[in-house]
């Protein structure tokens, strides 16, 4: 039969609040330039990918055509996933003890943008929509090694997966984009 030895903790007192620590770092005020600039270049991205939701979204609701189904579900499943890989990014930042900006005009100031949809038609949405899927994938390639010299191995590998989802719906975009 097993007998517990005595106990060594002493229990919680109530009443006490823990104590507080030091505040969350803002990208720009990092005293590791490498780490500030690394983060930076995080939430970036995660501008970005908050656009390409919104994008993907709106392609979502604004397709027509003979492959409306196909592509409405397809899209569907993009902004659903933007909006996942989006969250995960700024988990991952928060994770490192650095601050997102707390609305979309302070997140929409922290990236370049993306390319905007001029057009009504089907495949010049689509068009648009492509590149800058491509682009995301280019994004993840060189934040990739960045993550890699900071020790972040956890966004190290994510922008590997997010690299690879990325290209894999550009491509289905473009396959659905050829004739023939």
């Amino acid at each position: 039969m097993y007998t517990p030895g005595p106990q060594t903790q002493q229990p919680p007192q109530m009443g006490v609040a823990p104590e507080q620590q030091a505040k969350p770092k803002a990208p720009g005020k990092s005293k590791n330039g490498d780490v500030g600039a690394f983060i930076q270049q995080c939430i970036s991205l995660a501008s970005y990918l908050k656009e390409l939701q919104t994008q993907a979204h709106l392609i979502h609701l604004n397709i027509e055509g003979s492959n409306f189904l196909g592509l409405h579900a397809f899209l569907k499943d993009q902004y659903e996933a933007h909006l996942e890989q989006f969250d995960t990014l700024g988990e991952f930042i928060r994770s490192m003890d650095y601050l997102m900006p707390m609305c979309a005009r302070g997140l929409a100031d922290a990236g370049p943008g993306i390319q905007h949809v001029t057009s009504y038609k089907g495949t010049e949405m689509l068009a648009v929509y492509y590149k800058n899927l491509e682009e995301l994938g280019m994004k993840t390639k060189k934040l990739e090694p960045i993550a890699a010299k900071v020790d972040a191995i956890d966004i190290q590998n994510y922008m590997a997966e997010l690299c690879g989802e990325a290209f894999k719906a550009a491509w289905m975009i473009k396959a659905s984009l050829r004739n023939g």
